[in-house]
């Protein structure tokens, strides 16, 4: 199997559910403590080894360029000040992956966003990165996704127990189980099942690595749910017919996974990834026991 190094980060999304904050600043931008969410991203697909990324953008997603490109003023600033340390973190964006970007000028869902890719990505595999899922780096998801593709072949996507009132939420999937702890084999999925209609409590979650016989199937796939071309709907027709591109597999994923497009959960983000920090969790977590013991 051709080894997997390109990855696709989707980034063109409004962030309606951010606003006003997302009036003129792209949601990838916000920053989860002192890093916007789009570097971790970033990050994540370079410690899998995917250092050739390509960001889905749209109007006013300039800043994303920006950031990830070099910052001479800024820099020399710093190194004027003598500020080693910030200096460092602020090189570290532009150094993580060779970055391209094109424009999703006319947004048409998940499915559609990913066949912008297909002039960068050709006849080759590549792993699509959901900037609103954060996966913690001490949980290698993706790099264990490229494993079974490299050895299954096909396509893996990363699945997630949800409660049953949560199935709604998602693309749900319904599977069949493997040799493999953690490892199924996807028959089918539904996107956003009504409450009851769930094939499985096993939800599809922001990371996928893709058989690039999915572009040709998603040329063909007519808008689903929400007037979208569905990337769930295409996936469906892979898992169902093995001869278009492969079988489809799934990774169940129980590590920890911040959902920074919900606000609650952007917000309980911020505070675990800041208590986890070395420079800010005694001080931070100290102030945390007191607040929620007065608040109590």
């Amino acid at each position: 199997m051709r080894k997997i190094q390109k990855a696709v980060i989707p980034a063109a999304g409004l962030g309606t559910r951010f606003l006003p904050a997302t009036k003129a600043t792209p949601k990838e931008m916000l920053p989860v403590v002192d890093k916007p969410a789009i570097q971790y991203v970033v990050e994540e697909a370079a410690a899998a080894g995917l250092n050739d990324v390509l960001m889905i953008t749209g109007r006013n997603k300039r800043a994303l360029e920006d950031h990830f490109d070099r910052n001479y003023e800024l820099e020399s600033a710093l190194t004027r000040k003598g500020d080693a340390e910030r200096l460092v973190r602020v090189q570290e964006s532009s150094d993580l992956a060779t970055m391209h970007y094109v424009r999703q000028g006319d947004p048409r869902g998940l499915g559609h966003a990913v066949l912008c890719a297909e002039p960068h990505v050709g006849d080759e595999p590549f792993a699509v990165l959901l900037g609103d899922d954060l996966i913690d780096p001490r949980d290698p998801l993706l790099t264990r996704m490229t494993e079974v593709r490299e050895r299954e072949g096909g396509s893996v996507v990363a699945l997630m127990e949800v409660a049953p009132e949560q199935s709604h939420l998602y693309g749900c999937a319904a599977v069949e189980p493997t040799a493999e702890d953690g490892i199924v084999r996807v028959t089918g999925l539904v996107e956003k099942p009504e409450p009851g209609d769930a094939p499985s409590n096993l939800a599809v979650i922001g990371r996928y690595v893709l058989d690039p016989a999915v572009f040709a199937v998603l040329r063909e796939t007519e808008p689903g749910r929400g007037g979208e071309i569905q990337l769930t709907d295409a996936l469906q027709q892979l898992a169902a017919d093995e001869k278009l591109g492969g079988p489809v597999h799934g990774v169940v994923f129980r590590g920890r996974r911040y959902d920074t497009g919900d606000r609650g959960d952007y917000l309980r983000a911020i505070v675990r990834l800041a208590c986890e920090r070395e420079d800010l969790g005694p001080e931070f977590r100290s102030w945390l026991r007191a607040y929620v013991a007065a608040e109590l």
